[in-house]
């Protein structure tokens, strides 16, 4: 008993507790997704990736707050987020409609995974500072498993594209998540609901502001178009930054 006492004694319990709680959350819901699309039903599924996303949200957000940001609480994150943005989004896709080409489907399907961990463990490996920034290099995960997870739920789901077009958009839209989480294109961070993010970037908040409010609108069909928009402009803008730079290096 008098151990047990002194060992009880020596557990700390600190403020980094609550967010790693919420982390942890976003891993349950992770998993929990992953169990919902092996049953076939996809809408809790959906939900659960959602979850996951405010969780992921809100631990940074907490940890801030309460000036608890630790490695330990960036590690843990991006094993959480292995989970809920890099498994589940991958096993979404090959339940929905990758299984169907057998050894091939497997491989198109773990392409979001592979890029996502690779991606975060690029992250983790260059990170200097627990601040917020203003751009990432490469699409973010949770930002590839929005633009997946979108695109399955209002497109894939609801047969919305002709078979062929169906299949050229999956395996295109899957490639292309994949490659843009592993480079180096800068894409701008979603800006935290404060004073002093709209102050930061103004145009990125409101543009925030107003897709949210398509996205109750159209019933969240609006959702994977914005994330397309997001990317495409990421990309267009990369592009036109490297030209100027090298015209300016000549």
């Amino acid at each position: 008993m008098k151990k047990r006492k002194k060992t009880i004694k020596n557990i700390k319990i600190t403020r980094s507790v609550i967010p790693n709680l919420l982390t942890i959350g976003n891993a349950f819901s992770g998993f929990a997704a992953v169990i919902f699309i092996s049953q076939g039903n996809f809408n809790f599924a959906a939900f659960y990736i959602v979850m996951a996303a405010i969780f992921d949200m809100f631990d940074g957000i907490v940890a801030r707050i309460l000036r608890a940001t630790s490695e330990l609480g960036a590690e843990l994150d991006s094993l959480c987020d292995a989970i809920s943005f890099g498994l589940a989004p991958s096993f979404f896709l090959y339940k929905i409609y990758f299984e169907q080409f057998g050894v091939i489907g497997i491989l198109f399907s773990s392409i979001p995974l592979l890029a996502g961990i690779y991606r975060l463990a690029r992250f983790n490996a260059q990170l200097t500072s627990f601040e917020d920034k203003l751009y990432f290099s490469g699409l973010p995960i949770p930002a590839g498993a929005l633009t997946l997870l979108s695109y399955i739920i209002f497109y894939i789901d609801t047969n919305f594209f002709p078979i062929e077009t169906t299949k050229i958009l999956t395996i295109s839209i899957t490639i292309s998540v994949g490659i843009c989480m592993v480079s180096r294109i800068k894409f701008a961070n979603f800006p935290r609901p404060s004073i002093k993010s709209f102050k930061t970037s103004p145009v990125m908040f409101i543009g925030v502001i107003v897709a949210t409010i398509l996205g109750i609108v159209t019933k969240g069909m609006s959702i994977f178009p914005t994330m397309l928009t997001y990317i495409l402009y990421s990309v267009i803008r990369s592009i036109i930054m490297t030209i100027i730079i090298k015209k300016k290096s000549v």
